[in-house]
């Protein structure tokens, strides 16, 4: 029984900076170069679990994804 424990506290441990955040509305916070912005992202092919994945601005920009035009939809939450 000591597993379901921890997984209850990692859990947690893991929501903490999203809790952190400011939640998303409009356009997303201006930040630092460093600063990840996270987005709901679709499923892989294989699978039908949405991810939440956290980049900067510039690897967002390389994936053809502008922050400002998806924030209000799909933003979770910033890693400063």
């Amino acid at each position: 029984m000591p597993a379901k424990p921890m997984i209850t506290a990692l859990s947690i441990a893991a929501a903490i900076p999203f809790a952190a955040a400011n939640p998303p509305m409009g356009s997303p916070p201006a930040g630092t170069p460093q600063t990840r912005y996270c987005l709901h992202v679709g499923p892989v092919t294989g699978s039908m679990v949405e991810t939440v994945q956290c980049w900067t601005r510039e690897e967002w920009a390389d994936q053809g994804v502008d922050v400002d035009k998806e924030w209000a939809k799909e933003g979770v939450g910033l890693i400063a």
